[in-house]
């Protein structure tokens, strides 16, 4: 039987304007100008006999039939989508994109990718490093470590653990500060900041008990690990993020001058899209990751405890900027 469609440009223009209920952000979506959409979602109403959207100055929302139209067109565009990524998925390359933070890549990651290459060589690693995360939607990203909370749909989290904070220095700074004794004393030392992440410190005083108002900082950094080599150039104190620091530690490159941690905002979580939970790579590259932190004695597993901060109401880019 033959079908009497409309042209797919304007189901799919109706369908993205209809889920953002936005033209402009369908526009952009699509890469096409905000006038290609309303040209194409008149051709549709025009084929249709019916208008799809009430539009006025301000806003536009969907019409009652608009209403009975979009659920069926999203629903047939998501399963497209999931059969052809699963088709894709079947000769999927072997080519494997992790996207993770600065931080996580130097301090932990590359040191142990080389075990990973010896037990899987027929894969290739592709490490992408941002400070932002990653947008599924939009990205061909295969999997993505972050820290933060599950915000995005049809993406699949799978809890790794939980980051504490503690601050750290240079060793002769801790010599030098002869009136290091009390959690309160670090208000008279250089504090260094992240990007972002100014929360960290006052995160953390309260864990130590002191009531302090936020000062400014010493010195600003848009990731952690730029923050500690300034606190071992001694450049001031630093709060380092488990299991990040521990090297440093050890190495007596840092030094802890108070043994007193507070729990970071947000989970860490490998994540990727539902439908690519059965590519070869991805079980894979989860399974060894998933064994590599439980053999870090640095890391101490636990469930996931951390919630949004309603108060700071953190957005979730904000928290990748800071790693």
């Amino acid at each position: 039987m033959k079908r009497h469609l409309p042209p797919l440009n304007s189901l799919r223009a109706f369908e993205a304007a209809a889920r953002h209920c936005n033209f402009r952000k369908a526009a952009d979506e699509l890469n096409v100008s905000q006038s290609a959409i309303s040209h194409q979602l008149k051709l549709l109403e025009s084929r249709l006999g019916i208008e799809l959207f009430h539009r006025s100055v301000h806003s536009v929302e969907l019409s009652e039939a608009g209403l009975l139209y979009y659920p069926v067109l999203r629903d047939a565009f998501d399963r497209m989508s999931d059969v052809t990524e699963r088709i894709r998925l079947n000769t999927e390359s072997t080519l494997l994109t992790v996207q993770v933070y600065v931080t996580f890549a130097t301090a932990w990651l590359i040191p142990r990718l080389s075990d990973f290459q010896k037990k899987h060589p027929e894969i290739q690693v592709n490490i992408n490093t941002t400070h932002i995360d990653v947008d599924f939607e939009h990205s061909d990203v295969d999997v993505c470590v972050f820290m933060g909370y599950k915000d995005q749909a049809k993406v699949q989290y799978n809890y790794l653990f939980t980051s504490e904070l503690y601050p750290v220095c240079g060793p002769e700074l801790l010599t030098n500060a002869k009136t290091l004794k009390h959690p309160k004393d670090l208000l008279q030392q250089n504090l260094l900041y992240i990007n972002n992440a100014e929360q960290d410190w006052s995160n953390w005083f309260s864990a130590a008990g002191v009531d302090t108002n936020t000062q400014s900082p010493a010195m600003r950094f848009d990731s952690y690990s730029l923050a500690l080599d300034a606190a071992i150039d001694g450049a001031g104190v630093a709060l380092a993020l488990s299991p990040f620091g521990a090297s440093d530690i050890d190495a007596g490159r840092l030094v802890k001058p108070f043994d007193i941690q507070a729990k970071a905002y947000g989970d860490w979580y490998l994540a990727y899209r539902e439908n690519r939970g059965n590519s070869a790579k991805v079980i894979a590259f989860q399974s060894w990751l998933l064994g590599q932190i439980q053999d870090d004695k640095n890391i101490r597993l636990s469930k996931p405890v951390s919630t949004r901060p309603s108060e700071l109401e953190l957005e979730p880019e904000l928290m990748a900027c800071a790693i």
